[in-house]
């Protein structure tokens, strides 16, 4: 899994985004697992960057679904 930039996710069709959404926020809750159980993570950051992966695709789907909405 990698993260991804504005551009790849504006590439991928929507049930692409849909399943990289879905893997990001499985990774996501594998990572705060690990972190609630005292653990320590591989790479601490790797958290935030999921986050903002996530955030940047739900924009990308809310930019596409106003786009349509606006297209009556």
């Amino acid at each position: 899994m990698s993260i991804f930039r504005l551009e790849d996710i504006r590439k991928m069709s929507e049930e692409e985004r849909k399943g990289e959404l879905e893997s990001l926020w499985s990774d996501l809750m594998r990572e705060r697992g690990v972190i609630a159980t005292g653990g320590a993570p591989e790479n601490p950051g790797r958290v935030g960057e999921i986050r903002r992966t996530i955030a940047r695709i739900k924009t990308i789907d809310s930019e596409i679904k106003r786009e349509g909405d606006t297209g009556r």
